[in-house]
Protein backbone atom coordinates (compact mmCIF):
# COMPACT_ATOMS: atom_id res chain seq x y z
CA UNK A 1 0.00 0.00 0.00
CA UNK A 2 2.75 2.70 0.76
CA UNK A 3 4.08 2.12 -3.02
CA UNK A 4 0.42 2.68 -4.27
CA UNK A 5 0.44 5.84 -1.73
CA UNK A 6 3.86 7.22 -3.60
CA UNK A 7 2.36 6.48 -6.90
CA UNK A 8 -0.75 8.52 -6.37
CA UNK A 9 0.92 11.18 -4.75
CA UNK A 10 3.22 11.81 -7.57
CA UNK A 11 0.52 12.12 -9.34
CA UNK A 12 0.70 15.84 -8.50
CA UNK A 13 4.57 15.76 -9.67
CA UNK A 14 5.97 16.79 -13.15
CA UNK A 15 7.58 13.58 -13.33
CA UNK A 16 9.31 13.06 -16.61
CA UNK A 17 11.29 9.93 -15.92
CA UNK A 18 9.61 6.97 -16.67
CA UNK A 19 8.27 3.72 -14.72
CA UNK A 20 8.13 0.73 -15.44
CA UNK A 21 5.71 -1.16 -14.14
CA UNK A 22 3.93 -4.80 -14.31
CA UNK A 23 0.81 -5.72 -15.38
CA UNK A 24 -0.10 -6.05 -11.39
CA UNK A 25 1.26 -2.79 -10.21
CA UNK A 26 -0.43 -1.28 -13.15
CA UNK A 27 -3.95 -2.66 -11.82
CA UNK A 28 -3.18 -1.66 -8.35
CA UNK A 29 -2.33 1.88 -9.34
CA UNK A 30 -5.28 2.46 -11.30
CA UNK A 31 -7.75 0.90 -8.58
CA UNK A 32 -5.64 3.31 -6.24
CA UNK A 33 -6.35 6.19 -8.16
CA UNK A 34 -10.08 5.40 -8.41
CA UNK A 35 -10.80 4.67 -4.60
CA UNK A 36 -9.11 8.09 -3.85
CA UNK A 37 -11.16 9.87 -7.05
CA UNK A 38 -8.06 11.20 -8.55
CA UNK A 39 -9.32 13.41 -11.97
CA UNK A 40 -9.31 11.68 -14.62
CA UNK A 41 -7.14 13.69 -16.84
CA UNK A 42 -3.88 13.63 -14.17
CA UNK A 43 -4.01 9.76 -14.35
CA UNK A 44 -4.05 9.97 -17.81
CA UNK A 45 -0.77 12.16 -17.49
CA UNK A 46 0.95 10.19 -15.27
CA UNK A 47 0.19 7.24 -17.33
CA UNK A 48 2.86 9.24 -20.41
CA UNK A 49 5.81 8.46 -17.83
CA UNK A 50 4.81 4.81 -17.54
CA UNK A 51 6.81 2.20 -19.70
CA UNK A 52 5.16 -1.60 -19.24
CA UNK A 53 7.14 -4.18 -18.41
CA UNK A 54 4.74 -7.09 -18.95
CA UNK A 55 2.15 -7.51 -22.30
CA UNK A 56 -1.34 -5.55 -21.05
CA UNK A 57 -4.36 -6.89 -22.90
CA UNK A 58 -7.46 -5.65 -23.77
CA UNK A 59 -9.23 -7.85 -21.56
CA UNK A 60 -7.43 -6.01 -18.70
CA UNK A 61 -7.91 -2.47 -19.89
CA UNK A 62 -11.87 -3.65 -19.93
CA UNK A 63 -11.72 -5.07 -16.38
CA UNK A 64 -10.09 -1.32 -15.56
CA UNK A 65 -13.08 0.77 -17.41
CA UNK A 66 -15.99 -1.07 -16.02
CA UNK A 67 -14.20 -0.90 -12.13
CA UNK A 68 -14.02 3.23 -12.75
CA UNK A 69 -11.24 4.21 -14.96
CA UNK A 70 -12.33 7.11 -16.67
CA UNK A 71 -12.16 7.62 -20.53
CA UNK A 72 -9.04 9.61 -20.95
CA UNK A 73 -7.01 7.12 -18.50
CA UNK A 74 -8.76 4.50 -20.57
CA UNK A 75 -7.54 6.36 -23.35
CA UNK A 76 -3.74 6.17 -22.54
CA UNK A 77 -4.26 2.37 -21.52
CA UNK A 78 -4.54 1.59 -24.64
CA UNK A 79 -1.85 3.31 -25.90
CA UNK A 80 0.17 1.23 -23.11
CA UNK A 81 -1.57 -1.54 -24.90
CA UNK A 82 -0.39 -1.08 -28.06
CA UNK A 83 3.21 -0.50 -27.12
CA UNK A 84 3.27 -3.41 -24.71
CA UNK A 85 2.10 -5.81 -27.48
CA UNK A 86 5.01 -7.58 -28.36
CA UNK A 87 5.90 -7.83 -24.46
CA UNK A 88 5.70 -11.31 -22.80
CA UNK A 89 2.02 -11.51 -21.32
CA UNK A 90 2.20 -11.87 -17.72
CA UNK A 91 2.16 -15.06 -15.21
CA UNK A 92 -0.66 -16.26 -13.79
CA UNK A 93 -0.84 -15.80 -10.51
CA UNK A 94 -0.26 -18.63 -7.80
CA UNK A 95 -2.72 -20.35 -6.88
CA UNK A 96 -4.14 -19.67 -3.48
CA UNK A 97 -3.16 -22.53 -1.28
CA UNK A 98 -6.29 -24.34 0.43
CA UNK A 99 -6.82 -24.26 3.77
CA UNK A 100 -5.88 -26.86 5.84
CA UNK A 101 -7.90 -27.31 8.90
CA UNK A 102 -6.95 -29.01 12.46
CA UNK A 103 -9.59 -30.43 14.61
CA UNK A 104 -9.18 -29.98 18.27
CA UNK A 105 -8.23 -32.75 19.93
CA UNK A 106 -11.26 -35.28 21.58
CA UNK A 107 -12.34 -35.82 24.97
CA UNK A 108 -9.53 -37.49 26.88
CA UNK A 109 -10.62 -41.14 27.65
CA UNK A 110 -12.02 -40.49 31.43
CA UNK A 111 -14.13 -37.17 30.35
CA UNK A 112 -15.44 -39.49 27.63
CA UNK A 113 -16.69 -42.09 30.21
CA UNK A 114 -18.07 -38.94 32.33
CA UNK A 115 -20.04 -37.88 29.32
CA UNK A 116 -21.45 -41.16 28.55
CA UNK A 117 -22.61 -41.68 32.08
CA UNK A 118 -23.64 -38.44 32.10
CA UNK A 119 -25.84 -38.95 28.98
CA UNK A 120 -26.92 -41.81 30.15
CA UNK A 121 -28.79 -40.63 32.82
CA UNK A 122 -30.27 -37.56 30.74
CA UNK A 123 -31.83 -40.59 28.22
CA UNK A 124 -32.94 -42.18 31.08
CA UNK A 125 -35.62 -39.69 32.48
CA UNK A 126 -35.92 -38.60 28.60
CA UNK A 127 -39.57 -39.40 28.55
CA UNK A 128 -40.22 -38.38 32.02
CA UNK A 129 -39.40 -34.75 30.92
CA UNK A 130 -41.72 -33.94 28.25
CA UNK A 131 -44.85 -32.34 28.63
CA UNK A 132 -47.99 -33.72 26.80
CA UNK A 133 -48.10 -31.49 23.47
CA UNK A 134 -49.50 -32.32 19.96
CA UNK A 135 -47.48 -31.74 16.78
CA UNK A 136 -48.18 -31.94 12.79
CA UNK A 137 -46.28 -35.59 11.80
CA UNK A 138 -45.48 -35.66 7.78
CA UNK A 139 -44.20 -38.91 6.33
CA UNK A 140 -43.43 -38.39 2.75
CA UNK A 141 -42.55 -41.62 1.31
CA UNK A 142 -40.66 -42.32 -2.22
CA UNK A 143 -39.60 -45.52 -3.64
CA UNK A 144 -36.77 -46.24 -6.30
CA UNK A 145 -37.24 -49.40 -8.41
CA UNK A 146 -33.94 -49.31 -9.82
CA UNK A 147 -32.24 -49.90 -6.30
CA UNK A 148 -29.91 -47.64 -7.05
CA UNK A 149 -30.73 -44.37 -4.75
CA UNK A 150 -30.51 -42.34 -8.03
CA UNK A 151 -34.33 -42.23 -9.20
CA UNK A 152 -36.26 -41.44 -6.40
CA UNK A 153 -40.08 -41.86 -6.89
CA UNK A 154 -42.66 -40.08 -4.60
CA UNK A 155 -45.35 -42.16 -4.06
CA UNK A 156 -47.33 -40.40 -1.11
CA UNK A 157 -47.72 -37.84 2.04
CA UNK A 158 -49.36 -38.57 5.35
CA UNK A 159 -50.42 -35.86 7.35
CA UNK A 160 -51.25 -36.99 10.46
CA UNK A 161 -52.37 -35.69 14.14
CA UNK A 162 -49.56 -36.89 16.53
CA UNK A 163 -50.95 -36.61 20.25
CA UNK A 164 -48.70 -37.17 23.74
CA UNK A 165 -50.48 -37.09 26.75
CA UNK A 166 -48.89 -38.86 29.88
CA UNK A 167 -46.38 -40.64 28.00
CA UNK A 168 -48.85 -42.55 25.53
CA UNK A 169 -49.05 -41.60 21.80
CA UNK A 170 -52.14 -41.39 19.48
CA UNK A 171 -51.79 -41.05 15.74
CA UNK A 172 -54.79 -39.65 13.66
CA UNK A 173 -54.35 -39.86 10.20
CA UNK A 174 -55.66 -36.44 8.68
CA UNK A 175 -54.67 -35.96 5.31
CA UNK A 176 -53.31 -38.40 2.49
CA UNK A 177 -51.85 -36.59 -0.20
CA UNK A 178 -53.82 -33.33 0.53
CA UNK A 179 -57.07 -35.49 0.74
CA UNK A 180 -59.24 -35.57 3.99
CA UNK A 181 -58.43 -39.31 5.50
CA UNK A 182 -60.97 -41.84 6.09
CA UNK A 183 -61.47 -41.99 9.54
CA UNK A 184 -59.71 -44.84 11.26
CA UNK A 185 -57.42 -44.63 9.00
CA UNK A 186 -53.68 -46.14 9.93
CA UNK A 187 -50.18 -46.07 8.95
CA UNK A 188 -50.83 -50.19 8.57
CA UNK A 189 -53.97 -49.89 6.51
CA UNK A 190 -51.89 -47.65 3.69
CA UNK A 191 -49.01 -50.39 3.67
CA UNK A 192 -45.31 -49.55 2.75
CA UNK A 193 -42.67 -49.29 4.90
CA UNK A 194 -42.93 -47.50 8.78
CA UNK A 195 -40.84 -46.86 11.49
CA UNK A 196 -41.38 -46.59 15.05
CA UNK A 197 -39.43 -45.13 18.29
CA UNK A 198 -38.49 -41.28 17.83
CA UNK A 199 -40.07 -40.46 21.45
CA UNK A 200 -37.52 -41.81 23.10
CA UNK A 201 -37.61 -45.88 22.80
CA UNK A 202 -33.90 -45.53 20.12
CA UNK A 203 -31.95 -43.26 22.37
CA UNK A 204 -33.23 -45.36 25.35
CA UNK A 205 -32.48 -49.11 23.51
CA UNK A 206 -28.69 -47.73 22.64
CA UNK A 207 -28.11 -46.18 26.29
CA UNK A 208 -29.73 -49.13 28.17
CA UNK A 209 -27.06 -50.90 29.84
CA UNK A 210 -28.75 -54.14 28.90
CA UNK A 211 -27.50 -53.18 25.61
CA UNK A 212 -24.10 -53.18 26.20
CA UNK A 213 -23.32 -51.08 23.81
CA UNK A 214 -19.39 -49.97 22.51
CA UNK A 215 -18.84 -46.42 22.09
CA UNK A 216 -15.92 -44.87 20.55
CA UNK A 217 -15.05 -41.00 19.90
CA UNK A 218 -15.47 -40.38 16.27
CA UNK A 219 -14.74 -36.75 15.59
CA UNK A 220 -16.15 -32.95 16.67
CA UNK A 221 -19.07 -31.95 14.31
CA UNK A 222 -21.76 -29.05 14.50
CA UNK A 223 -25.20 -29.42 13.88
CA UNK A 224 -27.39 -26.45 13.74
CA UNK A 225 -24.94 -24.06 14.92
CA UNK A 226 -23.93 -25.43 18.23
CA UNK A 227 -20.68 -27.80 18.48
CA UNK A 228 -21.42 -31.52 19.12
CA UNK A 229 -19.62 -34.41 20.52
CA UNK A 230 -20.14 -37.48 17.92
CA UNK A 231 -19.72 -41.07 18.71
CA UNK A 232 -19.80 -44.04 17.25
CA UNK A 233 -21.35 -47.10 18.97
CA UNK A 234 -21.47 -51.12 18.30
CA UNK A 235 -24.25 -53.47 19.89
CA UNK A 236 -24.29 -57.10 19.38
CA UNK A 237 -27.00 -59.20 18.16
CA UNK A 238 -27.12 -60.67 21.39
CA UNK A 239 -27.56 -58.07 23.24
CA UNK A 240 -30.04 -55.99 20.81
CA UNK A 241 -33.51 -54.54 20.92
CA UNK A 242 -33.95 -53.46 16.94
CA UNK A 243 -36.61 -55.15 15.11
CA UNK A 244 -36.77 -55.46 11.73
CA UNK A 245 -40.13 -56.84 10.51
CA UNK A 246 -41.36 -58.08 7.17
CA UNK A 247 -44.80 -59.45 5.79
CA UNK A 248 -46.01 -58.54 9.17
CA UNK A 249 -45.10 -62.40 10.20
CA UNK A 250 -41.01 -62.02 9.70
CA UNK A 251 -39.19 -60.42 12.63
CA UNK A 252 -35.45 -60.39 12.83
CA UNK A 253 -33.51 -58.67 15.54
CA UNK A 254 -29.93 -57.69 14.42
CA UNK A 255 -27.23 -56.76 15.54
CA UNK A 256 -26.36 -52.48 14.49
CA UNK A 257 -23.75 -49.54 14.85
CA UNK A 258 -24.22 -45.86 14.33
CA UNK A 259 -23.69 -42.89 15.75
CA UNK A 260 -24.25 -40.95 18.34
CA UNK A 261 -24.35 -36.90 18.42
CA UNK A 262 -24.32 -35.25 22.10
CA UNK A 263 -25.16 -31.13 22.24
CA UNK A 264 -21.19 -29.94 23.90
CA UNK A 265 -23.60 -27.45 26.19
CA UNK A 266 -26.30 -29.54 27.70
CA UNK A 267 -25.41 -32.74 27.15
CA UNK A 268 -28.43 -33.86 25.36
CA UNK A 269 -28.66 -36.18 22.20
CA UNK A 270 -29.44 -34.25 19.45
CA UNK A 271 -28.75 -36.91 16.67
CA UNK A 272 -28.82 -40.53 16.34
CA UNK A 273 -27.88 -43.01 13.46
CA UNK A 274 -28.60 -46.73 12.99
CA UNK A 275 -27.43 -49.59 10.38
CA UNK A 276 -28.03 -52.95 11.38
CA UNK A 277 -25.67 -55.40 9.97
CA UNK A 278 -24.74 -59.33 9.34
CA UNK A 279 -28.92 -59.56 8.75
CA UNK A 280 -29.75 -63.26 7.18
CA UNK A 281 -29.23 -63.46 3.15
CA UNK A 282 -32.77 -64.72 3.65
CA UNK A 283 -34.60 -62.17 4.99
CA UNK A 284 -36.31 -59.90 2.32
CA UNK A 285 -35.39 -56.96 3.74
CA UNK A 286 -31.65 -55.26 3.74
CA UNK A 287 -29.64 -52.53 3.36
CA UNK A 288 -31.15 -50.43 6.34
CA UNK A 289 -30.60 -46.93 7.43
CA UNK A 290 -32.14 -44.58 9.99
CA UNK A 291 -31.42 -41.45 11.16
CA UNK A 292 -33.46 -39.55 13.74
CA UNK A 293 -32.51 -35.54 14.32
CA UNK A 294 -33.49 -33.82 17.97
CA UNK A 295 -34.08 -29.96 18.12
CA UNK A 296 -35.37 -27.88 20.81
CA UNK A 297 -38.75 -26.61 20.74
CA UNK A 298 -40.63 -23.63 22.82
CA UNK A 299 -43.59 -25.24 23.97
CA UNK A 300 -45.69 -22.78 26.42
CA UNK A 301 -42.84 -21.10 28.77
CA UNK A 302 -40.33 -23.68 28.32
CA UNK A 303 -37.93 -25.34 25.90
CA UNK A 304 -37.67 -29.22 25.09
CA UNK A 305 -35.72 -31.40 22.98
CA UNK A 306 -38.07 -33.41 20.79
CA UNK A 307 -37.99 -35.27 17.35
CA UNK A 308 -37.48 -32.68 14.25
CA UNK A 309 -37.11 -35.39 11.29
CA UNK A 310 -36.40 -39.50 10.96
CA UNK A 311 -35.41 -40.42 7.79
CA UNK A 312 -35.56 -44.52 7.31
CA UNK A 313 -34.06 -46.21 4.02
CA UNK A 314 -34.64 -50.22 2.91
CA UNK A 315 -34.09 -52.49 0.01
CA UNK A 316 -36.14 -55.57 -1.04
CA UNK A 317 -34.73 -57.10 -3.93
CA UNK A 318 -33.83 -54.03 -6.40
CA UNK A 319 -36.56 -52.28 -5.04
CA UNK A 320 -35.47 -49.40 -2.72
CA UNK A 321 -37.94 -47.15 0.12
CA UNK A 322 -37.44 -44.17 1.37
CA UNK A 323 -39.03 -42.78 4.63
CA UNK A 324 -38.83 -38.96 5.32
CA UNK A 325 -40.55 -37.99 8.65
CA UNK A 326 -41.14 -34.54 10.11
CA UNK A 327 -42.51 -33.47 13.19
CA UNK A 328 -44.02 -29.40 13.17
CA UNK A 329 -46.01 -27.05 15.00
CA UNK A 330 -45.36 -28.33 18.56
CA UNK A 331 -48.27 -27.02 20.71
CA UNK A 332 -49.43 -27.42 24.44
CA UNK A 333 -51.79 -30.50 24.70
CA UNK A 334 -55.26 -29.23 24.48
CA UNK A 335 -54.73 -26.45 21.91
CA UNK A 336 -55.90 -28.43 18.86
CA UNK A 337 -57.45 -25.53 17.30
CA UNK A 338 -54.42 -23.24 16.89
CA UNK A 339 -52.81 -26.23 14.63
CA UNK A 340 -54.06 -25.55 11.12
CA UNK A 341 -54.02 -29.43 9.69
CA UNK A 342 -52.25 -28.40 6.41
CA UNK A 343 -49.21 -30.63 5.05
CA UNK A 344 -46.15 -27.98 5.63
CA UNK A 345 -43.25 -27.31 3.04
CA UNK A 346 -40.03 -29.75 3.65
CA UNK A 347 -37.74 -28.92 6.06
CA UNK A 348 -34.31 -27.56 4.38
CA UNK A 349 -31.80 -29.87 3.88
CA UNK A 350 -29.07 -27.50 6.29
CA UNK A 351 -31.46 -28.26 9.51
CA UNK A 352 -30.35 -32.14 9.51
CA UNK A 353 -27.12 -31.50 7.77
CA UNK A 354 -23.66 -32.02 10.12
CA UNK A 355 -20.90 -29.53 9.04
CA UNK A 356 -17.88 -31.36 10.81
CA UNK A 357 -15.34 -28.87 12.46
Amino acid sequence: MRWIFCLVTALGLAASAEMNLTVDQLVKFIHSAVQLKQPDRQVAEYLKHVKMAEKLDDQTIEDLQSQGAGPKTVAALKELGTASATLVKAAAPPPVPKAVYVQAPPPDSIEQGKLIEETREYVKNYTKSLPNFICVQVTRRDVDPTGLGTAWHHVDTITTKLSYNEGHEDYQIVLVNSTTADPGMTMEKLGGTTSAGEFGSMMREIFDLGSHAQFEWDHWGTLRGRSTYVFSYDIEQQYSQFHVVADKTLDIVPAYRGLVYIDKDTKMVTKITQIPYNMPETFPIHDVSLSLDYDFVKIGDAEFLLPLKSVNTSSRTRFKSRNEIEFRLYRKFGTESTIKFETPEPLPDDKTKEKKQ
